[in-house]
């Protein structure tokens, strides 16, 4: 196949939602259809001991959620699938965001009983902050949840997207029979099972025909009818074109523990989803096309497998034809590095690749050579945009607790903060070790981890700070003046940029009057022309 070829039939997304919303079990039905695996596994409770194939971190088995975004890669139909499956807690929202910049669109789960969630809607906000095309899962329409219409409402007021339903269901709860698909116009009856592909296909080219009450019965039937006749009278025919461009999103209806509507979710997304896009750099846009090859890190965990201390850098292809064993150019270290090994991902299953293609997700082995944002070109001096790091919401201090582990717990917490897992910044005049994240849920995973990967014991002591704010100016004398005599409130992050750490909103409103020259910003993805000491 030429590479025009491969982009084409690539689809690398995300699945987004609120906790609980049923993301991963969804995620595991997708593998089902594709056959990448043969019995799905359940997030473990008191009764079922196999642990979501995404949730490969122990604690995620433990606690029943994910904190850390997975790649799995599949085939559906002739089309390649690279889907990576993100947090849905709140405390793990920055990887989530991250992961955004790796891929080309999203799948939003939302629950049909407790309809948008607040995380839903920030979720969503950084989706369209980069148009991103985002198709709507309505999950768990087995369950008596909200009406259909109402649901409709809730997503355009809540997320401010215009939306049109592609397939409907038919009836809810204890009721629901299946559903029927709008856009291809055929109904699929299914038959519940959570660990295989069982369904009942029923092909009805009229809505009209007389086989819809024979196969669902008279009442549902006549309410089926009048719901489609509302939906075409309500809602703007379906463009796929303002789909891709991120201004309406396309909505499905089903049960993915039950394999409801699942598959006409699948086989709707490998035909209108966008191939592998066009990425922003610094100084200019990469096309998919272009020959030479072109990618960037957008996450870094490491210890994939307890057995081998490992240290992987997940890696997205942007151009050309990423080849192993070849020499790529490093833009940040200004130095050539070559790959032997690799890999792409059925969540923590590895398997050695020869080549990659615009969309791919790999694993490359890492020494500690790369950071998130890192590209690789074959020579250009470039990097990829849009990855920043935001001010942390919560810090604390990290406290040894083990004098004798020293070194393992600064080793640790510094390629904890690598991966992204939490911000690290060192007080200038004291050198204590600030942790800031977005939740109290990451304070429990950094302990966690510490322990069981480093052999380091550690506890946190909460210290009062608002927010973290990187600084540039263009003029460096006052920014050197600034950092002298705000010393006691000044830290520098993991790559050495300072950061004024403000105790209260109306002391950093004070300190931005009194230094007009500082320019404080709320993420780390600033201007590289100011002066960043």
């Amino acid at each position: 196949m030429t590479i025009a070829e491969e982009i084409k039939r690539r689809k690398t997304f995300a699945i987004i939602s609120h906790p609980d919303a049923g993301k991963t079990t969804l995620t595991e039905k997708f593998l089902l259809y594709g056959g990448a695996i043969q019995t799905a596994g359940a997030v473990k409770s008191n009764k079922i001991k196999k642990s979501a194939t995404s949730d490969f971190m122990e604690i995620e088995k433990q606690r029943g959620i994910s904190v850390a975004t997975s790649v799995m890669t599949f085939e559906y139909q002739g089309t390649l699938i690279n889907l990576l499956d993100t947090p849905g807690h709140k405390d793990f929202a920055e990887d989530t965001y991250r992961t955004l910049t790796a891929v080309d669109s999203v799948i939003l789960v939302v629950d049909c009983v407790k309809g948008v969630e607040m995380q839903t809607e920030k979720l969503m906000e950084v989706c369209r902050m980069r148009n991103m095309p985002v198709i709507v899962f309505i999950n768990k329409l087995d369950r008596d949840g909200k009406d259909p219409f109402d649901l409709l409402d809730e997503l355009e007021q809540k997320l401010f997207i215009k939306v049109r339903p592609l397939s409907w269901p038919i009836g809810g709860g204890k009721l629901f029979k299946g559903v029927y698909n709008i856009y291809d116009k055929h109904l699929n009856l299914f038959r519940a099972s959570s660990t295989k592909v069982e369904e009942e296909f029923v092909s009805i080219n009229d809505i009209n025909d007389a086989e819809l009450e024979k196969q669902i019965g008279k009442n549902d039937a006549d309410k089926l009818r009048e719901d489609i006749d509302l939906i075409d009278g309500v809602y703007d025919t379906f463009d796929e074109q303002q789909y891709k461009t991120g201004e309406i999103a396309p909505v499905f209806f089903g049960s993915g523990v039950n394999n409801f509507g699942v598959r006409e979710l699948l086989e709707t997304f490998i035909r209108i989803a966008p191939s592998p896009r066009g990425r922003n750099t610094n100084t200019r846009v990469v096309l998919p096309t272009e020959e030479k090859m072109t990618g960037f890190v957008f996450k870094i965990h490491a210890n994939i497998d307890p057995n081998h201390r490992s240290r992987i850098a997940f890696f997205r292809v942007c151009s050309g034809k990423f080849e192993r064993n070849s020499f790529y150019f490093h833009t940040r270290l200004k130095k050539q590095l070559r790959f032997s090994n690799p890999v792409t991902f059925m969540a923590s299953s590895k398997n050695i690749v020869e080549d990659a293609f615009p969309g791919d997700v790999i694993g490359m082995n890492d020494t500690g050579n790369f950071k998130i944002g890192d590209t690789l070109t074959e020579g250009e001096n470039m990097f990829f945009k849009g990855i920043p790091s935001f001010s942390p919401e919560i810090f604390k201090e990290l406290v040894n607790t083990d004098p004798m582990k020293t070194k393992q717990l600064e080793k640790g917490i510094r390629q904890l903060s690598e991966e992204g897992v939490a911000q690290l910044f060192t007080v200038q005049h004291t050198q204590a070790k600030i942790i800031g994240t977005v939740g109290e849920l990451q304070f429990e995973v950094i302990q966690y981890r510490l322990l069981q990967e480093y052999g380091a014991s550690c506890t946190f002591k909460p210290i009062q700070y608002y927010k973290a704010c990187w600084l540039t100016s263009e003029n460096p004398a006052k920014l050197q003046e600034f950092i002298r005599t705000k010393s006691n409130y000044i830290a520098y992050d993991k790559e050495e940029q300072p950061v004024f750490l403000a105790s209260s909103e109306w002391i950093l409103e004070l300190t931005q009057q009194d230094y007009p020259e500082i320019r404080f910003h709320l993420t780390s993805e600033i201007n590289k022309d100011e002066i960043v000491l």
